[in-house]
């Protein structure tokens, strides 16, 4: 796997694309930082949509989504994924809103750290959703950032099994 910068418009449209509550929303959010992962293959098969980001409160919002079937969660993109508002940005929580139903996401947040609030009504009269959110303090606490250090600039990088 690799990792693509500078192509937010490309990114962006990629993520909003798979994530049910966004198709047929033709703008990626202004001020938006993206990034792409890409196959052995070089296809995009995921991309982390970085936007709503609050300098002064030190938040801002995460959006992942990837094809069906790819393995792109790895230990280098867990390691991406945080580092770049943490210790690029220097945020203090990033948030990201899930749809209630999505079992599977939720629990992959929680083994992350991350707390969540249920909105009801958030993503539509009928359709609730969960702010999920991770401060700077869980995320170094985290069991990754422990094992992986991920949380230390310049830390050696472990490999991951096969």
């Amino acid at each position: 796997m690799d990792y693509v910068y500078g192509h937010d418009e490309i990114i962006g449209r990629f993520v909003m694309s798979l994530i049910p509550a966004y198709r047929g929303v033709d703008v990626v959010p202004p001020m938006s930082k993206t990034i792409g992962v890409i196959d052995a293959q070089g296809n995009l098969i995921a991309g982390l949509l970085y936007n709503n980001y609050d300098r002064q409160a030190g938040v801002i919002e995460v959006t992942t989504a990837a094809l069906p079937g790819s393995r792109w969660l790895s230990l280098e993109t867990i390691r991406i994924l945080f580092q770049y508002p943490f210790l690029q940005l220097g945020c203090q929580m990033i948030v990201s809103r899930v749809a209630e139903d999505d079992e599977r996401l939720l629990r992959q947040l929680a083994a992350l750290n991350f707390t969540f609030i249920r909105f009801p009504r958030l993503r539509g009269r009928d359709k609730d959703a969960v702010i999920c959110h991770l401060t700077r303090e869980a995320w170094e606490g985290s069991k990754f950032s422990q094992r992986y250090r991920h949380h230390v600039v310049d830390a050696p990088r472990q490999e991951e099994a096969a």
